[in-house]
């Protein structure tokens, strides 16, 4: 898909990844770019950069992406894509992540996703054109040792974005799953834990990968290349990789 003249929804958009495909949409030339996201007021700055509109969203309720879908209609009449981005990384921790925690990141990580796919998935499809992204992250195809809730969820958000895919691809709607290691975010501090290994890459570099993608209709935007091969390891040599992963959990989970 080619974003020129098209509508598009970025949830999570007043900053980081959000932010940067929000710019980037709007500088290739969308018609219209809706910029939703739980700060309101930095949501506003966003879309004051860039001539788009602000919504307060909370991606977590039903109610509130309906609505965002709904105020976005009303506005530009329909909406040609949906960067279904807003995450959260909460604290790192093992077993002893609250339970409280589990469910807000299944809210955000997963069923987020599907939610807005109920809202504009059907419209794509009577119109025979559409795209969606799910932003997941390396953690959905591979690990991340430091969280099993975050691990587990965007395991979850990788697996409801290839559905969507299989289910819709052939209706017109292109799927995207975005899978990248460290971002230059506000959820990220220090040298970025495990998922820096492969350095911490810029949001702007994300944003160019996710244009691409939607050019090429891939299936995977992967920011950190080397993680296509990681991929590749862990289904070649399962336990290998396992082992792998151990080691990396003592270096950075486990205090080893």
């Amino acid at each position: 898909m080619d974003i020129r003249n098209k509508v598009a929804i970025v949830t999570g958009g007043a900053s980081g990844i959000g932010r940067a495909i929000a710019q980037r949409f709007a500088a290739d030339g969308a018609r219209a770019v809706v910029v939703a996201d739980l700060n309101l007021e930095r949501a506003q700055a966003v879309a004051a950069e860039i001539n788009g509109l602000a919504v307060r969203c909370d991606v977590s309720l039903e109610a509130d992406i309906q609505a965002l879908v709904a105020t976005t209609r009303q506005h530009y009449g329909q909406v040609d894509a949906y960067i279904s981005n807003a995450g959260i990384l909460g604290r790192m921790g093992g077993l002893d992540l609250e339970d409280a925690l589990w469910d807000k990141m299944w809210q955000i990580h997963s069923m987020a996703h599907l939610w807005a796919a109920r809202a504009v998935v059907p419209e794509m499809v009577a119109r025979g054109e559409g795209y969606f992204l799910v932003t997941a992250s390396a953690a959905g195809l591979l690990t991340i040792v430091e969280s099993p809730a975050y691990a587990v969820t965007k395991h979850a958000a990788v697996a409801f974005a290839e559905w969507l895919r299989i289910a819709y691809g052939r209706k017109g709607v292109l799927v995207s799953a975005l899978c990248p290691q460290s971002v230059q975010t506000d959820m990220v501090t220090g040298d970025g834990g495990s998922a820096g290994h492969d350095g911490i890459i810029a949001p702007e570099a994300v944003a160019q990968e996710v244009v691409a993608t939607m050019q090429s209709e891939k299936f995977l935007v992967l920011p950190h290349p080397e993680v296509a091969q990681y991929y590749r390891n862990k289904g070649q040599d399962y336990e290998r990789w396992i082992g792998g992963l151990q080691k990396m959990y003592a270096r950075h989970a486990d205090g080893g």
